[in-house]
């Protein structure tokens, strides 16, 4: 069995305070002292003792992990599906392990929409200077001029950044349920123009340099008193962690500092500026969304079907308390997989809407939009 030398360390703490608490008044002023040291040892910064570098390949080839034809993650040697568990009681170093695999996948599908789907990355504000932050969406050729019909893609909150549905389903199913990429080439099949939303991507993050680190730990504003006090806490904090310095071997992470993107802070702010200087500017005379989550809550409400997680069958109608939109069964009880399930009742939908309009000019407002929002019941 596997005892970290971190254990041995507590152990043998427990054990002194076990014995001194058998003494008179001057042992239980020792255990006192005892167990403030306990109160102030940051057990987080002591398991890092035995934790392997957290250094992590920035390719697919170099975790030894591929898509296979069916667009599932394989372990290239041995065609298992992703491990999280890789090294046994070293939850923060797996954790680590799979967003630095995360973020592999990010950029993986970036190529996908660039070089299968054919689309354009743009990068936003559209005036921003070359020095500034900036973030980026994701357009087909016609996007802009298309005069009949545009979707716009949007996905919800957390890590997923454009062109994915759900991180987790990409890594542990396969492509197909976990990104958007099925949406995007049906979608052009059918002759719309595409625009790939980025609601997530707000900010850059920059290592801070010995300055900014100064200037965040001295508040000018604050009362001496306080100033005092927290300078005081900084110190006591420091002896602390000197003290036990020999017990572990921490991995110091970088501070940073995050530089937001103007007037793309946030989902919010990133929905509203892409409708603005994108949509709002194209020629397609019908304009269709497909959100899922959070990214239904960027767009007011207009004419739309909702699918949402629920144990009836696909396009069941399904009742809710609060004053939405018609709501159906997407088929599945599972959130993240909302968009895969309901992917082609959606486009029935949109073209049901369509003919509509063609066959009464009422089925879809002109310069207003269909949208499908999908959340959680």
């Amino acid at each position: 069995m596997y005892v970290s030398s971190i254990a041995l360390i507590w152990l043998q703490i427990w054990i002194s305070m076990a014995q001194i608490q058998q003494g008179g008044p001057d042992e239980k002023e020792k255990t006192t002292a005892l167990k403030d040291l306990l109160s102030r040892i940051d057990l987080d910064e002591l398991m890092k003792k035995d934790e392997p570098p957290l250094e992590f390949p920035d390719t697919l080839e170099g975790f030894e992990y591929a898509f296979n034809e069916k667009g599932q993650l394989r372990h290239i040697k041995t065609g298992e599906p992703f491990v999280f568990n890789y090294r046994e009681d070293l939850h923060r170093w797996n954790q680590k392990r799979y967003e630095a695999l995360g973020e592999i996948i990010t950029k993986y599908v970036y190529e996908l929409l660039e070089e299968e789907c054919c689309l354009k990355k743009v990068y936003i504000p559209v005036d921003a200077m070359e020095s500034e932050p900036r973030s980026f969406i994701f357009v087909s050729e016609d996007a802009m001029t298309n005069p009949d019909k545009l979707m716009i893609l949007i996905h919800g909150s957390g890590v997923v950044r454009a062109g994915q549905w759900a991180r987790r389903l990409i890594i542990n199913e396969d492509l197909d349920s976990g990104s958007q990429v099925p949406y995007i080439k049906r979608a052009i099949e059918e002759g719309y123009g595409v625009i790939v939303l980025n609601p997530n991507e707000n900010y850059i993050e920059v290592e801070k340099t010995k300055a900014q680190v100064q200037l965040s730990s001295d508040s000018s504003d604050e009362p001496a008193e306080k100033r005092e006090r927290k300078d005081k806490i900084q110190k006591d904090t420091k002896k602390r962690r000197d003290f036990y310095e020999k017990y572990r071997n921490p991995q110091k992470e970088k501070e940073t500092v995050q530089l937001y993107i103007r007037e793309n802070g946030s989902p919010e702010e990133h929905a509203i500026y892409v409708w603005d200087h994108f949509i709002s500017q194209s020629a397609a005379e019908n304009v269709f969304f497909v959100a899922h989550s959070y990214g239904g809550l960027a767009f007011v409400e207009l004419n739309c079907c909702n699918w949402v997680s629920s144990s009836e069958p696909l396009d069941t109608s399904v009742e809710s308390m609060l004053p939405d939109c018609p709501r159906v069964s997407a088929g599945t009880e599972r959130h993240e997989l909302t968009s895969w399930k309901s992917f082609p009742s959606i486009f029935r939908f949109f073209g049901e809407a369509l003919e509509a309009k063609q066959s009464s000019g009422k089925g879809v407002p002109t310069r207003r939009s269909q949208r499908i929002r999908y959340e959680e019941l």
